[in-house]
């Protein structure tokens, strides 16, 4: 057995060996539950499909960003656009196709989480609970269950956090270029990445483990971040940074809902389950005051100091500090475990862990909807849930919270504009052309629409505007907007209503008409810099 890997195998300095458990088991049993986690999501986005829910809206837009590759987007990273277009081509376009690999990165999470809870010294009952609270965890349940960016922020966190655990531990230097592949690739992913770095950064610059920071396997791991990172800096300087006119604008808009540092607080309480908070908040105080805690003790501060600039940012939404808690969990396991070393407390954990799978599979569907809307509405309704579901920004809701409100109407909304297409004469077919007012409606027309005979429908919302007009007149187009019918008539010679998105379950700023316009009063193409919306 070479050094490297005895000390893989070997206890960290000041753990027993007997409150330890063998890599081997570890990744074995973190392996089952990343199974489970998988299995269970895959099972999810199948039977979704079969009741009723539909596409989510930002999913349709992330396909199409899928199918203009590019190394930036302005209100996202090129890896959830390349995941898009990787999950279709593999797998196809069904909800469970575009999903993929979202569920085997929330499986990656939670396998992430049982390996961490070991390395920081947990038996396999503290990983066991670990990966069971992040398995049950609404946000994370949530996150996993749709085409996102975030599922893939967690993974790209925790194995940052994992390879500076291993270096701590006496692993080889190498580590620092899965540090730096984790954070250069997790930039390209979301930005927020940069943020938990620096929150790494600090904390570990709070700590003795600094020692490790001023390395040359640290300034490898460095130099691999920026060259994976750079292509999208050169993209964002190439659009004069749209995500930072992005981020301003929302702020300017008040688009999100402001937090106090107490309600950001009561939402992380929230989006990990109440019933959890015995599990993670735990952990939080180990690590930064437990004895047996002081070689990781930089992973507390970490979670501090990125929750402090969180309030500073004031706007904030509650998931931004999701993807820490797999390192959070696993601490709180280790905590746990020392219940069963103690005369008359070992019956404690497997009672919690019952406890936190009763309540989890109680509060499921407020996470994953796996009921019939129908059914929804009715248990909701029940057990006095109605209501309880966060809205992360400042807009009226349906009956519905956002989450599922987005995944309404864009069926029926695709039919109508066909209907109103292949109701033109072919003169006017030829040259129709598609205008909405957001990425949404845009993006469920060009994926819902294809193979319909429908034109490239346009928008100046985001990432459209970047792609262009498509070299549309004016002459004959469908619009999609929440405008009145007399504002319309300041930009077109004839207007008429020729449809109307009104389905009851969707988000209020969705009920609205679908124009057909003729003549318009000025150049789409030369008027195309007032389209402009990054928010």
């Amino acid at each position: 057995m070479n050094a490297t890997t005895r000390s893989l195998e070997e206890p960290a300095v000041g753990i027993p060996d007997a409150e330890h458990s063998t890599l081997r088991q570890a990744l074995l049993l973190a392996g089952l539950f990343a199974l489970l986690k998988f299995a269970f999501h895959l099972w999810a986005n199948l039977w979704e499909a079969h009741i009723g829910w539909g596409y989510f809206r930002d999913e349709m837009y992330y396909i199409l960003c899928g199918q203009h590759l590019d190394w930036g987007y302005v209100d996202h990273g090129p890896i959830v656009a390349l995941q898009a277009r990787l999950g279709i081509a593999l797998f196809g376009t069904s909800l469970a196709g575009i999903r993929m690999f979202t569920a085997l990165a929330g499986a990656a999470a939670v396998f992430l989480t049982g390996l961490i809870a070991w390395a920081i010294g947990g038996s396999r009952v503290a990983q066991a609970l670990a990966m069971l609270g992040i398995l049950l965890a609404p946000e994370f349940l949530g996150l996993d269950s749709f085409l996102s960016m975030n599922s893939f922020e967690a993974v790209f966190w925790m194995a940052a956090v994992l390879a500076i655990l291993l270096l701590l531990r006496g692993a080889s230097p190498r580590w620092w270029i899965v540090f730096g592949i984790a954070g250069g690739i997790g930039i390209e992913n979301k930005p927020s990445m940069v943020v938990f770095l620096i929150a790494l950064l600090i904390g570990l610059l709070l700590t003795p483990q600094s020692r490790i920071v001023f390395t040359r396997g640290a300034l490898i791991g460095v130099a691999l971040i920026v060259i994976l990172a750079l292509p999208n800096l050169m993209w964002q300087i190439h659009y004069h940074f749209p995500t930072l006119e992005f981020i301003h604008n929302g702020k300017a808009d008040h688009k999100n809902t402001v937090l106090s540092p107490l309600q950001f607080l009561g939402a992380q309480v929230l989006m990990m389950s109440p019933f959890s908070v015995f599990l993670w908040l735990p952990g939080v105080v180990w690590l930064l005051v437990g004895r047996r805690s002081r070689q990781w003790r930089f992973l507390g501060w970490t979670y501090v100091v990125f929750l402090v600039l969180m309030f500073a940012t004031r706007d904030a939404k509650d998931y931004y500090l999701a993807a820490i808690y797999p390192a959070i969990f696993a601490a709180g396991g280790v905590c746990w475990q020392a219940l069963l070393k103690r005369r008359g407390t070992a019956w404690l954990v497997p009672a919690y862990a019952a406890f936190l799978l009763i309540t989890g599979i109680l509060v499921l569907p407020m996470s994953i909807p796996i009921l019939t809307p129908r059914h929804w509405l009715d248990y909701t309704a029940s057990l006095r849930l109605r209501g309880t579901a966060k809205n992360m920004e400042n807009e009226p809701t349906s009956v519905f919270p956002q989450f599922y409100a987005d995944r309404f109407g864009w069926e029926e909304m695709v039919d109508q504009v066909t209907r109103v297409v292949h109701g033109l004469s072919p003169a006017d077919r030829a040259r129709v052309g598609i205008l909405c007012s957001n990425y949404g409606e845009a993006s469920a027309i060009n994926f819902l629409g294809a193979g319909r005979g429908l034109p490239f429908a346009i928008s100046g919302h985001n990432n459209y505007w970047i792609w262009g007009p498509h070299g549309e007149t004016g002459e004959v187009m469908i619009v999609i907007n929440g405008a009145s019918l007399d504002e319309m008539r300041k930009y077109y010679d004839s207007v008429e209503i020729a449809g109307v998105m009104n389905h009851p379950y969707s988000m209020p700023y969705e009920h609205r008409n679908i124009y057909l316009c003729r003549g318009r009063k000025g150049s789409i193409v030369k008027d195309w810099q007032e389209f402009k919306k990054y928010i």
